[in-house]
C-alpha cells in the first residue's frame, strides 16, 4: 500500500512540476511540518500528530523526487545502519552503544 501512495504523491508532484522546483524549499517546508509535529506532540493532538507524520512522509517522498534518490534507498541505508546497533534506554531515549559514557554503562 505504501509504494501505491509514494506513487500517487509522486504523481502528484510531477503534475504540479514541484519534481523539478528548489529542494531546499522542500527542506525548509519539511522543517515546517517538523515544527507542527513537535507542536502536537506538545499538546498530545492525536490527529494533528497523524497528519504531520503523514505530511512530513509527503514532503520527503518530493525532496526524493527532487533529488534523483530513491526514498528506498535511504530507508535501506539507515535499517542497514541500526539493524545491529546495540546500545540502553536512558529516560526514554535509545541511546547507541558508541554514544554511551563510562557512567552510563554503570547503571
Amino acid at each position: 500500500m505504501i509504494d501505491v501512495l509514494k506513487s500517487k504523491i509522486e504523481g502528484w508532484a510531477v503534475d504540479r512540476n514541484l519534481h523539478t522546483a528548489d529542494p531546499v524549499k522542500q527542506m525548509l517546508k519539511l522543517g515546517e511540518e517538523y515544527g507542527e509535529l513537535c507542536a502536537a506532540m506538545a499538546r498530545d493532538d492525536e490527529d494533528k500528530i497523524i497528519d504531520s507524520v503523514g505530511d512530513m512522509f509527503v514532503v520527503m517522498t518530493i525532496l526524493c523526487k527532487q533529488l534523483g534518490v530513491q526514498m528506498e534507498w535511504c530507508i535501506n541505508g539507515a535499517y542497514n545502519e541500526i539493524k545491529d546497533r546495540k546500545g540502553k534506554m536512558i529516560n526514554g531515549v535509545f541511546v547507541k552503544e558508541s554514544d554511551l559514557t563510562d557512567a552510563d554503562t554503570s547503571n
